[in-house]
Formats: structure tokens, C-alpha cells, sequence
């Protein structure tokens, strides 16, 4: 997705004194609530908040008692205030992973009764509960599927190979923070295994391979019911951490119904290239999205001056780099526009923290960093999570590597095809970012917004999944004329 998402709010308040206690002065801690909404998939740093709010409620009765002001070294989030009538969970986190898997029923990616019957039997705020809940479900799941299978009743078991991937996924959201954080590999394996057998059984799939550099990266390509002459395709182009099976929530199944070939691929940093193949995120996209339309152009049932890119979550930095050097796309989607993916890390800071980063103080940075976590064994999981898909250790070079991940205006001035960017109300990581996108861009464009009335509103419009669809299918139905 951001779950995301997949992924899945904190007090708005937590002490300072883990902060204080790792050397920061306590007037450049902001005295401001963090405000903060989870996205489609796991957003960057999120789970930082939660790490440092932890920690800080463990340094209050271990270190002198000082002035509580509200500071993480999470990225900044905005709290919205949601128009959801569906309110099971006091905590934003949990209620917004549950609006995750409510948004999945749109495509069958969930089922309305199963995730109701499981968000009512968690311990509101217990990451134990939420994970072992949610994997029971999709345990269950998961079982019918493989008994449908074996009777051959194909339609059942693909549906239940889909709910059961996605229900896995939702289960990762807090594995991070539960009684053993490893459990988050086996049950990723275990949702790509149905999303796999999932694929299997939609008719006109094929598993293929993408040559990349030295190796390949893993997809699935979907051709649309009754497909015969040449034709559009659309790119799923996934953000930072979502499982593969969201790309059908996400997009790909609304596109097969409206007559478009669909590309899910794995890429560096995710899932199985970041799994098994240990290939970490780069901000040079093009680097990627270049041998994947190199791919599509190679097979003779896509029609190439009509390939788009749907990029979700944090790829809506990486779809505009990607297009600005790929000339080979006709449309491209960013939900929601990213200019800087860094700023969601570096907003919640302490002046003095942000001010090493500036004048190359590796060794203090990395100091205060390291005395924050032992204060949590959680957030020393999480940290080592959310650094992972970058291939980085230190925590002070992650940092510098993500003033990389911006669009510079040399950049934008080379984007020439057409547009679509996603602005949703109350957008948590990057807030504001999609209409500067759009201001910025120098060729055809249109900006969509989702609003709270509409039941769409923040990160990728959980929601709001028909809406959402209807607009970004018609506008790119239009640029590609495609009918539907």
C-alpha cells in the first residue's frame, strides 16, 4: 500500500525525558502534539513513534524528573479527524489498520464479517493481541481456501487466498512491537504464498521474471477477459513496505476490469527482491522502471505508446523521478505526490539533532540515537526494520541517504507526461507535498482531491476504494482511450 500497509495513532503526547536523557536540550524538544495517521503501508518511521514514546514513558522513573513536553523521533503525522462511522479501537494505529482491511472487501480483499469478528476480540493497544488475532483469521482463511482448492471449486479458493494474504499483511503491522518481532519474516512468507496461489487461479495470469542488472525481479502479469489484439498496461508500482497482494486492492483488479493488462512486480526493497534477493530501495527509479518497460515492450500483446504507472504511497516520489527519465510512459498516477520522502524523518528532530545532520556530526547523531533505544527493546526492532529495505545500518547515514530521495526542479522540468496526483484530506506523511508536485510539474496535469465528507480522506483513501478507483480510472481511461 503505508499497511498503509499495509499499514496500521499513538498519544498524541509523549515525555521528552528519553530525549533529555540522550544529551537533548529540553527547550529544542517541540512542545507541539505529534500529529500523526498511519498510511497504506507501513510509513516511514510510524512505528518510531511508538518506539520513542515507550521509551520516554521508561525514562520518566529512570531519570530526574523534567519538563514533559510532546516530542518523538518519529517523521511527523497529522491526526485527522476521520469521518469513519466505524470506530472499534481507541488507538489510531489499530483503528486505521482495521480501515485497511474494511477498504480490501472493495476487491474482495477482505470480508466485512471476518474483520469485525477479529478487531473485536483485540485488547485494544496490545500488539500481541493485534498479531495473533489477525493471523488466526488468516490461518482460517487461508485453510478453507487450500479445502476449496481441493474440491476444485476455484472461485472460493482464489477469494480465500486473497483474504487470507492480506489478512497476514495486516497481522505484520505490529509484529514489531509484539512479544517477538521475528515472527514478521514467516508471516510475510505466508502472505506471499497466498498471493501467489492466488494469482495462480485468476484466469490470464503468468508468472514472469524481469531482467534487472544481474539478476531478475518476480511479477505477475494479468491479461483482461476475452483479451485478443494488443493493448494498455498499467504498472503497480508499490510504495515502502506493502505486501504484493495490496497491489490488487490497490489498482490492479479495477484495472482488468476495464480492459488493461496489469504488471505487479516485486522491487528492490520490498518482498521477495528485498527478502531473498537482499536488494535494498534507490532513489534513482528510472534505474528500475526503465528494465520494466523494456520488459513490456518486448511482449507482443502490450500495446507500447500505452503503458502507465500507478505509484502508491512512497511511490509517489519514486513514479515522477522514474518518469522524468522514461519517456516510454504514456500516464503516470502518484498517490499521494511525494517531493521529499526525508521530511517525514526529519521534521520531528530537535533543532540540535537536525543541525548534525547539517554540519556532518556522524558521531553525536549516532550517539543520541543509540542512548534513545535502550530505553525500548521495541523501538530497537523498529528501528532495525525500518532501515532494513535501505541496506543501512547506521543511523545517521539512513538519514543522509534519504536527502537523496527529493525531486529537485532539474528533475521536475523533465517530466513531460500526463499526470494524475492524489491529494487527500488529512494526508499524514507528507502533507502538502501532492499540490507543490503539481505546481511544480511542467506538462499536462490534474490534481484529485479526497475529502473527510466523501468517507476518502488521508493516506491512499483506505476507505474511499471505489471513489478512488473511479477517478484515477477515468482520467487515465481518457489519456489512453481506453472504453470501460
Amino acid at each position: 500500500m503505508g499497511r498503509g500497509r499495509v499499514g496500521v495513532v499513538l498519544p498524541a503526547k509523549a515525555p521528552a525525558d528519553a530525549l533529555v536523557a540522550a544529551g537533548a536540550p529540553a527547550a529544542e524538544i517541540s512542545t507541539q502534539p505529534s500529529r500523526r495517521r498511519p498510511g497504506c503501508e507501513l510509513a516511514p518511521g510510524r512505528q518510531l513513534a511508538e518506539a520513542a514514546g515507550e521509551a520516554a514513558a521508561r525514562a520518566t522513573s529512570e531519570t530526574p524528573p523534567l519538563r514533559s513536553t510532546a516530542a518523538t523521533l518519529a517523521p511527523a503525522q497529522r491526526r485527522p479527524q476521520s469521518m469513519s462511522a466505524i470506530k472499534i479501537f481507541k488507538d489510531s494505529e489499530y483503528q486505521f489498520g482495521l480501515d485497511i482491511a474494511l477498504g480490501s472487501a472493495y476487491r474482495r480483499g477482505a470480508d466485512v464479517g471476518e474483520c469485525l469478528a477479529t478487531a473485536g476480540r483485540i485488547r485494544n493497544g496490545k500488539a500481541e493481541s493485534w498479531f495473533s488475532e489477525w493471523t488466526a483469521t488468516a490461518r482460517r482463511a487461508e485453510q478453507a481456501a487450500e479445502s476449496s482448492r481441493a474440491a476444485g471449486h476455484a472461485i472460493s479458493a482464489r477469494e480465500g487466498f486473497l483474504r487470507a494474504a492480506i489478512y497476514y499483511s495486516i497481522a505484520n503491522y505490529q509484529v514489531f512491537a509484539s512479544d517477538d518481532p521475528a515472527r514478521g519474516l514467516p508471516t510475510w512468507q505466508a502472505s506471499q504464498r497466498c498471493w501467489e496461489a492466488f494469482a495462480e487461479l485468476v484466469e490470464g495470469s503468468e508468472a514472469v521474471r524481469i531482467p534487472y542488472e544481474e539478476t531478475t525481479l518476480p511479477g505477475w502479469l494479468f491479461a483482461p477477459a476475452g483479451a485478443g489484439e494488443p493493448g494498455p498496461t498499467v504498472i503497480m508500482n508499490n510504495g515502502s513496505d506493502g505486501p504484493t497482494a495490496a497491489m490488487w486492492t490497490m489498482g490492479a483488479g479495477g484495472a482488468l476490469e476495464r480492459g488493461y493488462r496489469v504488471l505487479v512486480f516485486d522491487r528492490p526493497g520490498q518482498n521477495a527482491v528485498l527478502h531473498e534477493q537482499k536488494l535494498y530501495f534507490r532513489p534513482d527509479w528510472e534505474a528500475v522502471i526503465g528494465p520494466v518497460v523494456d520488459f513490456l515492450a518486448a511482449r507482443p500483446e502490450v500495446e507500447h505508446d500505452r503503458i502507465a504507472i500507478i505509484g502508491v504511497s512512497q511511490a509517489g516520489y519514486w513514479v515522477p523521478r522514474a518518469v522524468a527519465f522514461e519517456p516510454r510512459l504514456a500516464a503516470a498516477v502518484a498517490d499521494p505526490g511525494v517531493l521529499d520522502v526525508g521530511t517525514s524523518w526529519r521534521e520531528p528532530l530537535p533543532r540540535t539533532m537536525t543541525k548534525m545532520l547539517e554540519e556532518g556530526d556522524r558521531e553525536r547523531f549516532e550517539k543520541w540515537m543509540q542512548r534513545s533505544e535502550r530505553f525500548s527493546r521495541s523501538m530497537r526492532a523498529t528501528l532495525a526494520f525500518r532501515m532494513a529495505p535501505y541496506g543501512i545500518d547506521s543511523y545517521y547515514d539512513v538519514y543522509k541517504e534519504l536527502e537523496r530521495y527529493r525531486l529537485e526542479p532539474d528533475v521536475l522540468a523533465q517530466i513531460r507526461c500526463p499526470m494524475l496526483i492524489t491529494d487527500p484530506d488529512s494526508e499524514a506523511f507528507w502533507p502538502g507535498q501532492s499540490r507543490q508536485l503539481y505546481d511544480a510539474l511542467p506538462g499536462p496535469k490534474q490534481l484529485v482531491r479526497f475529502t473527510a465528507e466523501e468517507g476518502a480522506e488521508s493516506h491512499c483513501e483506505p476507505l474511499g476504494s471505489g471513489l478512488r478507483e473511479q477517478r484515477i480510472f477515468d482520467w487515465l481511461d481518457e489519456i489512453l482511450l481506453v472504453g470501460g
